[in-house]
């Protein structure tokens, strides 16, 4: 009960004057008790009583604090009620009000304090799969704990925890969902299981159930797996796994045997995982290997495993002949976080030791040697004529040595050099510049690069008449770039009798220019076309007036 201070009345002394007599009228201070404090359960039946004075007022109840109630706002004196469902102890203040018929409020609280009345929820397991039963080896089993409830009205199921008191190791998805499942393992005799569901309401209350079943044996106790088929690229290291081949006894072996393609060495055969590396193919090719599981009681079993490999998208212009990485300032290991993606990483080079080649040349560099008719020459062969690049597919003119400058030279001495003059099928070529006969080459035409085209097309070189001057690619691509430092780019062994890098240099630096037949667009006069510098690989636009060296390709077959 809570007393409310009283309202104030004022108090008039009335006196009259020679009136021999006087009189007083206090009025009553009004006053009201809302009732003790109580301790109630939940959901019970409790009686509020309010007394107040004088006696002729009337009372207002409202709800000041706490959970709902029904029945509020009330009037009267007494009032029955019923605790409202809690879900924890809560503490329900009430105020009445009472007005006198002179017109005075006053009013008082009380407080109800409410015991939360829990009942424990009920646990339920039930198995809603496989929907066959008795379960089988590999079927996924499945447990609820869905038909469990809360008894409370309002109440619900908070948290589910699985526990496995029984049974074989199994891997369970969950332990805290309201269904678990995993698969029925492999196993020798029927064995046991069993769970335990705890589950806790939304009032913390907590309970558990327990409930067996049995896992049945299986006629097979050792089942192989080789693993999923795989689509690999060729140079690929693959793994063959049979590491979850299921068996009953506690250790097992395994055995390897490759049965159809491109034999291969595997790294480790007697072990459940082996590896190989994925051989050089020319198209889509498949592989298929068996493993053989065996278990401690020397039971086995097999399983067979197809290995697609595809041809790396290794394109049809070489690498650059790096073999090794760098940082900012200084050789590193390939494979660099901080440096990747470098030439050594990738592309053809960084598997040249797997490349089934044709020829020979460095890392990923594929040559064959071809005589004046254009017929293969054993690799060692010391005189040939022409180079075949067996990436590209095109044939290369090989110089011939000249031990004097032009024009006392022969036609395809390494030393003459040219003006840029091509034709086309329109005629001369824009920005075209004839070279005077016999300058810098032995012709008594005229030393233009179409002069030479002609000349050696005439003589059917190396079993050809489609000879030209090479595009900015085709020449860059015979380029070996770890071969900087060194007086030509080019791999001496198949490119013999090249000129002198500073027969054509004007500062004495080293330079050796290769005309290519593409002109270089400066949007006014088309008077350049890029030249490639075999002494350090650059290109540059260069005056088709001046000279520079030329190496003839043709494509067979054209």
């Amino acid at each position: 009960m809570r007393l409310v201070p009283l309202v104030v009345v004022a108090l008039t002394t009335l006196t009259a004057c020679g009136g021999g007599g006087s009189s007083d009228t206090t009025p009553i201070a009004a006053t009201v008790n809302a009732g003790a404090d109580q301790q109630i359960i939940e959901k019970s039946e409790f009686t509020l009583l309010a007394k107040g004075s004088p006696a002729d007022g009337t009372f207002t109840w409202q709800r000041v604090s706490g959970p709902v109630v029904e029945g509020f706002p009330a009037e009267g004196a007494e009032q029955t009620l019923t605790a409202p469902d809690i879900k924890r102890d809560s503490e329900l203040v009430l105020k009445v009000n009472y007005q006198t018929g002179d017109g005075q409020l006053v009013s008082d609280e009380v407080s109800i304090f409410i015991t939360s009345n829990n009942q424990l929820p009920v646990a339920v397991i039930t198995q809603t799969a496989p929907q066959e039963l008795p379960s089988k080896y590999n079927d996924t089993i499945v447990l609820s704990g869905e038909e469990s409830v809360d008894i409370d009205e309002n109440g619900s199921i908070d948290s589910y925890l699985w526990t496995q008191l029984l049974g074989p190791d199994l891997t369970v998805d969950s332990f805290n969902n309201q269904t678990i499942s995993f698969t029925h393992p492999l196993l020798e005799s029927n064995t046991p299981m069993t769970w335990r569901l705890t589950v806790t309401d939304d009032e913390g209350g907590s309970a558990s159930s327990e409930q067996s079943f049995t896992l049945n044996k299986t006629l097979e106790v050792i089942i192989a797996n080789a693993g999923e088929d795989q689509q690999v690229i060729e140079f690929d290291t693959v793994t063959l796994d049979a590491s979850n081949s299921e068996i009953v006894t506690a250790t097992k072996q395994c055995y390897w045997e490759q049965l159809t393609g491109e034999i291969v060495t595997l790294a480790n055969q007697n072990q459940c995982i082996t590896t190989f590396i994925a051989p050089d193919v020319d198209t889509d090719t498949e592989l298929s290997f068996e493993v053989t599981v065996t278990d401690s009681k020397s039971r086995s079993d097999t399983d067979t495993v197809v290995i697609g490999i595809s041809p790396k998208p290794l394109g049809l212009i070489n690498d650059t002949g790096m073999s090794d990485c760098y940082n900012n300032t200084q050789k590193i290991n390939c494979k660099s976080d901080n440096f990747p993606a470098q030439d050594a990483d990738l592309g053809r080079d960084s598997v040249a030791n797997q490349l089934d080649k044709v020829g020979q040349g460095d890392l990923a560099f594929d040559f064959t040697k071809l005589n004046e008719f254009a017929d293969e020459l054993p690799d060692d062969a010391a005189n040939f004529s022409c180079v075949r690049d067996n990436v590209t597919g095109l044939i290369w003119e090989v110089k011939a040595a000249s031990a004097t400058l032009p024009p006392a030279t022969t036609n395809r001495a390494a030393t003459n050099h040219y003006t840029w003059y091509l034709n086309s099928n329109n005629g001369v070529q824009t920005g075209s510049v004839q070279g005077a006969a016999n300058s810098t080459c032995p012709s008594n035409t005229a030393c233009g690069l179409q002069t030479y085209v002609n000349e050696v097309n005439a003589i059917d070189f190396c079993g050809g008449t489609n000879w030209r001057v090479p595009t900015y690619t085709e020449l860059l691509g015979i380029l070996d770039y770890a071969k900087q430092g060194e007086v030509s780019l080019l791999n001496s062994e198949f490119f013999p009798n090249q000129p002198s890098n500073i027969q054509l240099s004007d500062d004495g630096n080293p330079f050796m220019p290769y005309w290519t037949s593409q002109t270089a667009v400066d949007g006014t006069s088309l008077s350049q076309a890029y030249i490639i510098d075999m002494s350090s690989a650059n290109d540059l636009a260069y005056p088709k007036g001046k000279t520079a060296f030329v190496r003839l390709v043709r494509t067979p077959g054209e």
